[in-house]
């Protein structure tokens, strides 16, 4: 196994194969940045260019453009509370608060970093045992699958807020809009209002958007309030390893939680990034302090969702099946190129496969040095006065929306989801629940309906696993936790006014 190693090091560093890793880490970091593009949208034109490319610097174009563009996502959602890439919603929550605290740089900081510790867990993960977690990953139920997704949604009793009402609320309104479309199951219309643009559900992006970016925008306008100025020099300051150490333990649970779900079929890094954030909250010991401006909010979303790119390459590779929307394109890829993944590629191709494992090593390296330089220039625009800025992040917001796919029924979507972020905000409602429930509603729908259908109606079969049982455990008491904190509390208090 060394020489094979070894082999993937030598071809990963050649000059060309070490440019092309460079050039795709700028060109996801770009891509991922740039609202309403993404790395799948950069993937899906990268792919007729690596038509001319031999197939190693082909796949490793991909898989640094891939990874970095998981990364990028959240740095216009520090900045600007405009998420450039569904994955960096979660760091948006707590970021931009620090972003507005004038702690920029060391949400920056905090980003790069937690990503990159994430990719190269998940990379180590990849490469040591990936035949191992893709058997353990095919093993899943829809059971399980359900399981996991409400364990994600029941922290929305934690989140933020003083009102735990509310984020239930919330909640509902996400998972609401998780039902709209057509039913997978039986075919028929749900909350389509008569419009064909409906049918397919509600895209992801346009919700948001319109949550995040656009209500940010109007709210500042009606509040006349300017936008934070932030210091360039003060940009991406990587963290001190006073910090590193208080966040390593979040860190390993973190990439261990996105390894593990990217490694899941369909379910990808935003999932991956939400469930880590709420475990965040669920061990902390401050958690009504999440989405004011803590720096733990940021490390798990981002550790995880790195990780779970990663992740996602073990099916891929391991066993010819996608993890995720960017590893279905890079399979793709493969097939061009005259490549099979599955078992038979570690066999008939390890020097590619070892190669591979070096270049998401070096994506990941790489993006220290390439985020830091990007964000140099790209936080220049935060000098531009909010005049100009607001209706300029609206322009992109329509762009990006539009562009997604060439529909204007998504730009309706995103100024109706505006509208709710912008009364929202208004009242004191949390916004994250909302995209909590639009991730994870579709995969605890889906996947309570088919347990059901297989088991013939029998609602234990999503206890019937020790893991589901567990999974649902751990739900309930996470549902009830704050109840519990208060309970403790007066019984100590009670005890100590005794004493």
């Amino acid at each position: 196994m060394f020489h094979y190693w070894l082999s993937g090091l030598f071809i990963a560093l050649s000059p060309y194969n070490l440019l092309t890793i460079l050039l795709g880490t700028s060109l996801g970091i770009m891509a991922g940045a740039i609202p309403g593009i993404s790395g799948t949208m950069a993937l899906a034109l990268a792919v007729p260019v690596t038509y001319a490319m031999d197939p190693y610097s082909a796949i490793l174009l991909l898989v640094s453009l891939y990874g970095s563009s998981v990364y990028s996502g959240s740095i216009s959602g520090i900045l600007f509370r405009t998420p450039g890439a569904p994955e960096g919603v979660a760091a948006t929550l707590d970021g931009h608060e620090m972003a507005k605290q004038g702690r920029a740089g060391e949400a920056l900081g905090i980003d790069i970093f937690s990503s990159v510790m994430g990719g190269l867990f998940g990379g180590i993960a990849l490469a040591l045992i990936a035949p191992l977690l893709a058997k353990v990953a095919l093993e899943f139920g829809s059971a399980e699958y359900f399981a996991i997704a409400v364990l994600g949604l029941s922290v929305v009793s934690s989140f933020g807020t003083k009102n735990e009402m509310k984020a239930i609320i919330a909640a509902l309104i996400g998972l609401f809009v998780a039902c709209i479309g057509i039913d997978k199951i039986t075919g028929f219309n749900r909350f389509t209002f008569g419009t064909t643009s409906l049918m397919g559900g509600v895209s992801f992006i346009p919700v948001i958007i319109g949550l995040f970016a656009v209500a940010e925008v109007v709210h500042r306008i009606v509040k006349s309030e300017k936008i934070e100025k932030v210091k360039t020099k003060t940009m991406a300051k990587l963290p001190s390893l006073k910090v590193i150490n208080a966040l390593k333990g979040l860190l390993l649970r973190s990439a261990t939680i996105g390894t593990f779900i990217g490694i899941l079929p369909g379910v990808g890094g935003t999932a991956a990034s939400f469930v880590s954030y709420s475990e965040a909250v669920r061990w902390s010991k401050t958690p009504e302090k999440f989405g004011t401006g803590m720096p733990e909010g940021i490390a798990s979303a981002e550790a995880a969702n790195n990780a779970a790119a990663s992740g996602a390459m073990v099916p891929l590779l391991t066993l010819g099946i996608p993890g995720s929307a960017g590893t279905a394109i890079m399979l793709g890829a493969f097939l061009i190129h005259g490549l099979k993944p599955g078992p038979l590629l570690f066999l008939q191709q390890p020097d590619l496969v070892y190669t591979i494992f070096v270049g998401i090593f070096l994506a990941n390296l790489s993006i220290i040095f390439l985020a830091k330089l990007f964000i140099r220039y790209f936080v220049k625009v935060i000098a531009l006065p909010y005049r100009v800025l607001g209706p300029g992040i609206v322009i992109c917001c329509i762009v990006g929306t539009f562009a997604i796919q060439n529909s204007f029924g998504d730009i309706w979507i995103m100024v109706l989801f505006a509208i709710i972020g912008f009364f929202m905000e208004k009242y004191n409602y949390p916004l994250a629940p909302v995209i909590l429930g639009v991730v994870l509603g579709p995969i605890v729908e889906e996947n309570l309906r088919q347990a059901m259908i297989i088991s013939g109606n029998n609602p234990w079969v999503l206890v019937d696993s020790p893991l589901s049982a567990t999974l649902i455990g751990l739900s309930v008491l996470s549902i009830f936790s704050p109840q519990l904190r208060l309970l403790y509390k007066k019984v100590k208090n009670s005890r100590t006014e005794n004493n």
